[in-house]
């Protein structure tokens, strides 16, 4: 262990700010693909939905089994004198702004042409992301090793990750028919030009901002095989790669579902009565584009709710996992979330106030167990130094990507997949087409039992995960006292 690195592992507030900019930057982009891509490409770009579909899953399985992997064996090698992940934070935040931008872009190509449009830079863009995002996730691991000031980190920057949450799911819509005139095309475009340029920059603030801390000795060093073998004997890694993966399923399928349910099943008269004080304050104090489209002003107050209320869950989140440990209330907190997403089965289409109501308790609940999924894994990666008495944490993190990639591709194909077997029509931007009944049954099915299965079936798995309490003490004194000796 490099002594003058492990001196100190206390951050400022300086640093967990900076690195929870990361996270902000990278969750506009995150967001914007989890909430608008099976609505771009259906809506915006033309595409028919199972064709959207298929770029979605296929184009995501390739960078979840190929780029993320890949990037995690390269990043875990990295020598620099900026250490392991920092340099790869400032290398790639240019370029992901850039392709952000072209994977949001309308270019007028026959329709062969936008599929192949399509598919290459949604490739690219989720090649960027995860040579940016995976190491910016490992860095978690090596910034501290004390885990109370890893729980404080994450509920640092999953409140960024609320914020970006929140512009996106709220302002974000109505925004672009506004810049756009009603052109949804230019409106995206106009919009991702100016997150593309906050996100660089607010990136390389975290390179600047940030430091490693945790770094392996030439002891424990090792190669791609024994990381691998690592890997394999490593129980809560394994639990956690499968509870990554249904929770991102879960998360693209709903978040990716909302826009439908808003369009095609909620009363729109009510929805209108409902939001009508709200819209007003809008417009009194100049921000008329929000009240313009009814289903896009309620759409965005709904995520308001949930994302508001999920900001309050997570100021519980540290203290919460400091007292009863992060497994027992990540398991906790979820399968009662889970709950509120179920009731929405039951809603019709005009109970607004309980379809908000049950948002805004979701997002609470939720929100306590946000953070606790990537503390959660640093100390799967502490656990296999411990097991194993060799770190690999970019390999570790990027299994876990590999996890959330799968999850969010899997996730948006099936909102694709699944509202076109219901008869769902794509409309390239007329939003004067009507749509088949059948559609707002399969709307309302994607924001109810689909995901509320998958949340429920992680639950399940949380279950087998042996890091309590107890273990994340002994494993943090373990190691504590073994990098004294080295």
């Amino acid at each position: 262990m490099d002594t003058a690195a492990s001196r100190s592992q206390k951050l400022t507030v300086v640093e967990k700010i900076g690195y929870s900019l990361g996270d902000l930057a990278a969750n506009l982009v995150f967001q914007t693909l989890v909430t608008y891509l099976a609505f771009f490409y259906t809506d915006i770009y033309g595409l028919k939905a199972e064709d959207a579909s298929v770029i979605t899953l296929i184009v995501g399985l390739v960078a979840g089994f190929v780029f993320n992997p890949v990037v995690g064996a390269i990043a875990d090698r990295t020598r620099s004198k900026w250490g392991k992940f920092r340099p790869w934070i400032l290398l790639t935040a240019v370029p992901l702004g850039i392709c952000a931008l072209l994977a949001f872009s309308t270019p007028d190509f026959s329709y062969k042409g936008k599929m192949i449009y399509a598919a290459a830079t949604y490739s690219l863009l989720l090649l960027l992301y995860a040579a940016n995002n995976l190491p910016y996730a490992a860095l978690s691991g090596v910034i501290t090793g004390n885990m109370a000031e890893r729980n404080s980190l994450s509920s640092y920057r999953f409140v960024a990750v609320m914020f970006a949450q929140f512009f996106v799911q709220v302002f974000m819509l109505p925004i672009i028919l506004s810049v756009g005139q009603g052109d949804k095309a230019a409106g995206i475009e106009s919009v991702m030009t100016w997150l593309a340029v906050l996100g660089t920059v607010m990136l390389l603030i975290t390179f600047f901002a940030t430091k490693e801390r945790v770094v392996p000795t030439a002891a424990q060093e090792s190669g791609l095989k024994e990381d691998l073998k690592d890997l394999f004997r490593n129980r809560p890694w394994m639990i956690m790669l499968l509870v990554t993966t249904l929770v991102f399923i879960t998360l693209a399928m709903k978040g990716g579902a909302y826009v439908y349910y808003f369009n095609n099943y909620v009363d729109e008269g009510r929805l209108h009565s409902f939001i009508a004080p709200v819209t007003a304050f809008f417009d009194s104090i100049g921000l008329n584009f929000f009240g313009k489209d009814p289903r896009s002003a309620g759409f965005g107050l709904f995520n308001a709710g949930g994302i508001v209320m999920m900001i309050v869950g997570i100021t519980f989140s540290k203290r919460l996992a400091d007292k009863f440990g992060k497994r027992d209330v990540f398991l906790a907190s979820l399968f009662i979330s889970t709950l509120f997403i179920l009731f929405f089965i039951f809603y019709p289409p005009q109970s607004i106030w309980l379809m908000f109501l049950s948002q805004m308790l979701h997002g609470f609940f939720y929100g306590i167990s946000t953070p606790l999924l990537w503390a959660m894994i640093a100390d799967v990666a502490d656990y296999s130094e411990w097991k194993n008495n060799r770190r690999a944490t970019a390999i570790i993190f990027s299994a876990m990507m590999v996890g959330l990639k799968v999850g969010l591709s899997v996730g948006s194909a099936l909102v694709a997949s699944i509202i076109g077997r219901y008869g769902y029509i794509s409309s390239e931007g007329d939003q004067t087409m009507l749509q088949p009944e059948t559609v707002a049954t399969g709307a309302k099915m994607l924001v109810s039992l689909f995901p509320a299965v998958l949340f429920f079936a992680a639950c399940g798995l949380l279950f087998f995960y042996s890091i309590n309490k107890k273990m994340e003490v002994q494993i943090e004194g373990d190691l504590k006292q073994k990098r004294r000796q080295l």
